[in-house]
């Protein structure tokens, strides 16, 4: 039987009920895209466009209009260079820091023989709702000698509790054949969850990784209070500066143009500049894309 053939029998068991259901989630969907990709296609034209057509005339898709001079600008200052590698290391240690951690945690407690598992639950958990706030943390952070220092980034919210409980219960949901048949041939704790659990535990992983490398990408709060040497900055902390405080450096804008040029180019590399940034989120999210569908549902009730 045919693709195509089994959806026109699929569809014509639907009730008129089920098919008006399906009609409005179709309008409904087709309208959470349009208005998701609207702002992106946006900012994508705007980044190429020349800076006076597109503060007197908006966007224009007539090629004649459009230039690179944006992207050659960004690349050509160090700033914003500097704080896109800055990101990546950040969150490339902050993810593989949650990711071990998180995966460790979650193995163990989800053995059902551990002493003491349902009050380190409840421990974690009273973290999980009460913390110290914004001071005591400040003040943690700098008796650790963590200040304007790349660990003041990465280590602060590395470990959640909500990642351990997600994967605590992918590893509760599989099967206990594997490790019962894994101990019978003398194989340890750890060499069943290295061996055989790990393997099987892609799809959370990838899951985890995607949530915390988005998440600190996208961070600039602890930057902005952590760092003072601004070579340490990350990408979305430089990207504040021209976005919101409209702070340009000298050297991406040339001292003798007029007021009303600084303007129209500080608008075309806002635009660029949030491409450049989008850029490592949008590859790889298709990567992680099948992983992502099969680990998002492991929190649900079975």
């Amino acid at each position: 039987m045919s693709r195509s053939h089994a959806q026109k029998i699929d569809t014509f068991n639907h009730s008129k009920t089920d098919r008006i259901i399906l009609f409005v989630n179709k309008i409904v969907l087709s309208l959470i895209v349009i208005v998701v990709l609207v702002p992106l296609l946006y900012v994508l034209v705007g980044s190429f466009l020349q800076p006076n057509i597109l503060m007197t005339q908006g966007l224009s898709l007539n090629p004649d209009h459009w230039t690179l001079s944006g992207y050659v600008r960004i690349f050509q200052d160090g700033s914003i260079i500097r704080g896109f590698f800055n990101s990546i290391l950040y969150a490339g240690g902050f993810t593989l820091i949650s990711i071990v951690f998180s995966i460790l945690a979650g193995y163990a407690l989800s053995v059902d023989n551990l002493v003491g598992k349902k009050t380190i639950m409840i421990f974690f958990l009273f973290t999980m709702f009460f913390n110290g706030g914004l001071v005591p943390t400040y003040l943690l952070v700098r008796e650790l000698g963590l200040i304007n220092t790349p660990w003041a980034i990465i280590l602060p919210g590395a470990v959640t509790v909500w990642n351990i409980i997600l994967a605590r219960t992918y590893f509760k949901a599989l099967p206990n054949e594997l490790k019962e048949a894994a101990r019978i041939d003398g194989a340890s704790d750890f060499m069943i969850f290295l061996k055989i659990l790990l393997p099987l535990a892609k799809p959370i992983i990838f899951v985890l990784a995607l949530f915390a490398f988005i998440g600190q990408w996208n961070a600039y709060f602890n930057a902005m209070i952590y760092l003072e040497d601004r070579s340490l900055y990350p990408l979305q902390l430089v990207l504040r500066e021209i976005l919101i405080q409209n702070e340009v450096q000298p050297g991406m804008i040339a001292d003798q143009l007029a007021r009303a040029e600084m303007q129209r180019i500080a608008e075309m590399i806002k635009y660029s500049s949030i491409v450049v940034a989008s850029l490592p989120l949008l590859i790889m999210y298709p990567f992680f894309q099948k992983y992502f569908e099969k680990g998002v549902m492991v929190g649900s009730l079975k």
